[in-house]
């Protein structure tokens, strides 16, 4: 069967599995289980005869537009929502941005289980939302700080504890302004990050500058070399991952390079847990 029909046989799998009370629909007198077409229709604000053209796999592939309007008539979950793009325009919606909603006890429990690799979760405009205590150790004691003090781009360029800490502050910064500008431009989080690149700009001639080189750079793996107050000089490399099912979370782990720093790390995560 062509994609179209493959769009047709998902719509009408997503419509027979809805409960037509949810959406506000008498579910009495119904010959088959869930939504009618013209429900449908009416929720997402579109021709009862287009939407039964897209399941007939007629009239041509649907918009974007129309997409979206039954994904948000129908309550998708995210990747439902996916989903539906991929079979009717053959790739993924855009981006939307979510607030952080935080973590789930299971995402905690992941990162914890790092006993001696700092690791942490932030958000698609860079937000911490969770670490483990090593991160706490490592880099940077999160608890201290208030929820609306832990995005790391204010961290690096106004605190001068965590500047000083760098052995390359100016490379570091730089690289971080260009991995978070690819991050942002993918989350489609554009609001918010207008409202934080305008405050950092006034905040730090130094992130002014380095915003205005428009330099863009993936924050997949590397390397970060720390001046730490007790620890000494420390190499760390450090890899990021997508939290799936959680677009708006990335998670980076960070390990140290050779095995006499990682008793270090071990020694000192021991001694304050203890």
């Amino acid at each position: 069967m062509d994609e179209h029909n493959a769009l047709g046989r998902f719509l009408r799998d997503l419509r027979a599995r809805r409960d037509p009370a949810s959406y506000g629909f008498a579910s009495s007198r119904r010959r088959t289980p869930g939504l009618r077409r013209e429900e449908v229709a009416q929720r997402a604000h579109i021709s009862p005869a287009w939407y039964t053209w897209l399941e007939q796999g007629r009239g041509g592939p649907p918009s974007a537009d129309v997409l979206d309007r039954i994904a948000k008539g129908l309550l998708l979950t995210e990747p439902e929502r996916e989903h539906l793009f991929v079979l009717g325009l053959g790739h993924p919606p855009p981006a939307q941005y979510r607030a952080p909603e935080g973590v789930s006890p299971r995402l905690q429990r992941m990162i914890d289980a790092m006993d001696f690799s700092p690791a942490i979760l932030r958000t698609a405009t860079w937000e911490v939302l969770a670490w483990n205590r090593a991160a706490s150790v490592v880099l940077t004691d999160y608890s201290r700080l208030p929820p609306d003090g832990r995005n790391l781009l204010r961290l690096i360029f106004s605190n001068p504890d965590i500047r000083a800490k760098q052995v390359d502050w100016r490379a570091m910064a730089s690289g971080v302004v260009a991995a978070f500008r690819a991050d942002a431009a993918r989350a489609g989080a554009s609001a918010e990050v207008t409202r934080l690149v305008e405050d950092l700009s006034a905040l730090s001639p130094d992130f002014a500058e380095m915003w205005a080189d428009a330099s863009l750079l993936p924050h997949g793996d590397g390397a970060k070399r720390l001046n730490h107050p007790v620890l000494g000089l420390i190499e760390l490399e450090y890899s990021s991952f997508a939290v799936d099912g959680r677009p708006d979370l990335g998670l980076i782990v960070y390990n140290p390079v050779d095995e006499a720093v990682a008793e270090r790390i071990r020694a000192l995560v021991k001694g304050l847990a203890g």
